[in-house]
């Protein structure tokens, strides 16, 4: 009897040890179950462009791989039994395994704030970003569109809506000193000036303290807004929210040097709820696909796995479309139209890589 491996999760994690076992022809006597909510995996790091409007959803949509070695369930995930090793699925479906992995990603932190989660919209995933394009393209020319949080993903959705809808007017709103607090501040400096440019309000120092339909409240008055996003911060998936399992103080589970949950060496996590020296992102999800990968192929053989240190190799952050910005290893930065270029060609390697 082969080995029965689930993953949870159709995202960069999950997809490439998914991708990786089946690109080995030795991978003959595991059944591979990939469970995912969706028909196809969503290149997340451009749901802010689907959000502004700039890129067609088929854009960043690409298909599972069609191999007899996979079983593909479209479903979602309740729970899960660690003690009984069983997926817990909608409708009582189970799914049991001898090998998980845990690759479900996160969803948005709302950090307490009264009416946050009911009243802003989000570009966690491909549900979301299609219903914030909807919302935020509804708003009238001379409206205010809101972005809550100056990351990476609140600077490039609001640049985006800014070549999208010159009409509009945006700001960012942060509690911090300003955007890309994360970058050197170099970058910050550009980013800035480029909004500058191009007319786009920054708001700093802004602690929110509740929001209602079309209003935030915080220590200093009102903002009215058409359309509030929120990108200020992000957490687990609540499946792994639930789970009883030692964790770090952001929610992520604690690993051992192979992934595995000490507890339950079968169960691997992947990606944006492992607790990993590096910041959740997409780049690092698919490096550590790769290596529990590697972990289960040596499994499979017999050997004990190997692994050397993940490396990551830079940020890259877009401007629209003509202009961005990016952070190679420590120390290098890129600013204009390269890193913008070099972005572009991220998204189309990701695509036929995952393809």
């Amino acid at each position: 009897m082969g080995k029965k491996l689930v993953v949870l999760g159709g995202g960069y994690g999950g997809l490439t040890v998914v991708r990786e076992l089946l690109g080995e022809d030795s991978v003959k006597d595991v059944e591979i179950t990939l469970v995912d909510r969706l028909p196809y995996h969503g290149l997340k790091t451009e749901f802010y462009a689907l959000a502004a409007g700039t890129l067609p959803e088929t854009d960043i949509r690409v298909a599972f791989p069609d191999d007899p070695r996979l079983n593909l369930v479209y479903t979602e995930i309740v729970g899960l039994d660690l003690e009984r090793k069983m997926v817990l699925c909608e409708e009582g479906r189970q799914l049991d395994y001898d090998w998980l992995v845990i690759a479900l990603g996160c969803v948005d932190k709302y950090h307490g704030i009264e009416g946050a989660k009911e009243h802003t919209n989000s570009i966690q995933t491909f549900a979301w970003a299609r219903r914030t394009y909807t919302k935020a393209n509804e708003v009238r020319p001379g409206g205010w569109v809101s972005i809550v949080g100056g990351g990476l993903s609140g600077v490039e959705i609001a640049a985006e809506l800014r070549e999208s809808r010159p009409d509009l007017n945006l700001r960012i709103i942060d509690r911090g000193h300003g955007i890309l607090s994360s970058f050197p501040v170099k970058v910050q400096e550009y980013v800035r000036e480029w909004f500058d440019e191009h007319n786009v309000e920054m708001l700093p120092h802004i602690s929110i303290r509740k929001v209602e339909p079309g209003r935030m409240e915080h220590e200093g008055g009102v903002i009215d807004s058409d359309c509030i996003v929120w990108t200020a911060g992000i957490q687990p998936n609540p499946i792994v929210q639930q789970m009883q399992v030692p964790k770090d103080n952001a929610g992520r589970v604690l690993l051992n040097e192979h992934y595995q949950i000490p507890q339950y060496p079968d169960v691997y996590v992947v990606g944006d709820c492992a607790s990993l020296p590096h910041s959740p992102s997409a780049q690092a999800a698919e490096a550590q696909g790769e290596q529990v990968a590697e972990i289960l192929l040596a499994l499979l053989q017999g050997e004990t796995p190997k692994l050397s240190p993940i490396k990551l190799k830079g940020i890259l952050g877009a401007l629209g479309r003509k202009s961005g910005f990016g952070l190679m290893g420590e120390s290098t930065i890129m600013l204009g139209k390269v890193p913008r270029m070099l972005k572009s060609g991220v998204l189309w390697m990701s695509k036929h890589h995952f393809g």
